[in-house]
């Protein structure tokens, strides 16, 4: 199939999605298993197989986030029904102020980021969200848009997760250089990308029934509130909060010094996965707070049993998302808009950031654009050498974090946390990532052009 008519099963495809999302009212997850079926079937994937893609997409993207989407929602839970979220927030509240508040929380986002897998730092702060949100009587989005995009800004930048790492071993780039001057660029660029958001949440959007209930407590049978006399204090939620991050932590900065044959090495790394450290930080949460606070087995269950609806409807969107993009994946799509943006001749810089974003728009996996970027540009580079590969290989990082949108699956994260409609996430989180990838992709050329 020609490279021509590829791109347009690949465009009329994101246009149906979003027709159906957006005027038809169809739910995302139909509406992408819907969009999933037209590329399979368009591009000729064999019908016999065409449900063995969807599912290596839809199952391979839940392996991976499922645990931890559940095991933070019921987390959560726990922290909010105990009233700990709001007594961490009227904390913080009071001795910093609510103008500096969102600063400072959008700072530790970046620290967080830095171990964090993406998915995993914003579930964790995803309480301290509805908790300030509820104290400060504002919006959500005032506090979740700047701290989600600097978390994702973190994880396609810095060679701590998997798309910055690949991106220097494939380019042959210094990792420690990519490391420090992708933690240098990241810096202003999420300065920009805060003030974006600060004058995005300008506007009121229209949140969604689910995280209005999370702000008023209205439902009380979906998010029932313990009956204790005292909430829990400040600093045993903040504990709960920061242990899961502590654990991941410590795998990264241990585990590569440890033999790979020592039982400690076993015992760091199984405790660091995010989905182990989530569930100690659970255990302790339901200890600690709940049967020690005077919760009931049954009050506790109760508690810990309402946050998988709210979860199970992420998961299910996010799922759809992996499939759609798995789709456009093997069906070429992908591999043919590298090749036609190859073709064109751009200098290395923009081409690696052009590239990585078209990849990223058109499949949604930021490591997945991120990896096939330098995989084609690999021979382009072999004259290059020291900075000038570190160099391409964070343009292509930064092109990555752009045009977040219907086909990643942290799109339907953010957006159903933070309670916006799909039309308003095109809006404001597209538009975020978009605008701070191309803030980090000009301190890149700025940086190419000095050498």
């Amino acid at each position: 199939m020609s490279t021509t008519l590829l791109l347009t099963i690949a465009a009329v495809s994101v246009i149906l999605l979003l027709i159906l999302v957006i005027k038809a009212k169809v739910h995302p997850f139909v509406a992408l298993l819907i969009s999933s079926l037209f590329v399979a079937v368009s591009t000729g994937i064999p019908a016999k197989h065409i449900m063995e893609v969807i599912m290596s997409g839809m199952g391979g993207l839940l392996g991976h986030i499922s645990i931890i989407i559940v095991l933070g929602a019921m987390l959560g839970a726990i922290i909010e029904a105990s009233g700990g979220a709001d007594s961490l927030a009227a904390r913080f509240t009071h001795s910093m102020g609510i103008k500096r508040s969102v600063a400072a929380l959008t700072l530790v986002a970046f620290i967080l980021g830095l171990p964090v897998f993406f998915e995993v730092g914003f579930i964790i702060v995803v309480p301290l969200i509805y908790g300030f949100a509820k104290v400060a009587r504002v919006s959500p989005l005032k506090y979740g848009l700047p701290m989600a995009g600097v978390m994702l800004l973190v994880h396609v930048s810095i060679p701590t997760h998997p798309g910055a790492a690949a991106a220097a071993g494939l380019l042959k780039a210094d990792i420690g250089w990519v490391l420090m001057l992708g933690i240098a660029i990241s810096i202003p660029a999420a300065i920009f990308g805060y003030y974006v958001a600060k004058l995005m949440n300008r506007k009121n959007y229209h949140l969604s029934v689910e995280v209005l209930e999370q702000l008023q407590l209205a439902d009380k049978e979906k998010k029932p509130r313990a009956e204790t006399a005292q909430p829990p204090g400040a600093m045993l939620i903040s504990t709960l909060i920061v242990i899961p991050v502590l654990l991941i932590m410590l795998g990264t900065l241990l585990t590569p010094w440890l033999p790979d044959t020592g039982v400690l090495h076993g015992v760091v790394a199984l405790i660091s996965t995010p989905a182990i450290a989530l569930l100690i930080a659970l255990l302790l949460a339901a200890w600690l707070i709940g049967f020690r606070g005077g919760w009931g087995k049954e009050k506790l269950d109760t508690i810990i049993t309402s946050a998988i609806p709210g979860a199970a409807g992420v998961l299910l969107v996010a799922g759809a998302g992996g499939a759609f993009g798995k789709v456009l994946v093997e069906s070429g799509v992908g591999k043919a808009l590298a090749l036609l943006l190859e073709s064109i001749h751009l200098p290395i810089i923009p081409a690696a950031f052009v590239l990585s974003l078209a990849l990223r728009a058109s499949q949604g996996s930021a490591t997945v654009a991120i990896v096939t970027t330098c995989g084609l540009l690999s021979s382009a580079v072999a004259e290059l050498q020291g900075m000038q590969l570190v160099l391409v290989a964070l343009s292509a990082c930064f092109g990555a974090l752009g045009l977040s949108h219907v086909n990643d699956a942290g799109f339907w994260v953010v957006t159903r946390y933070l309670g916006l409609s799909v039309a308003d996430g095109l809006r404001t989180w597209t538009v975020l990532t978009t605008v701070m990838g191309l803030a980090g992709f000009a301190f890149v050329w700025l940086g190419w052009l000095m050498l």
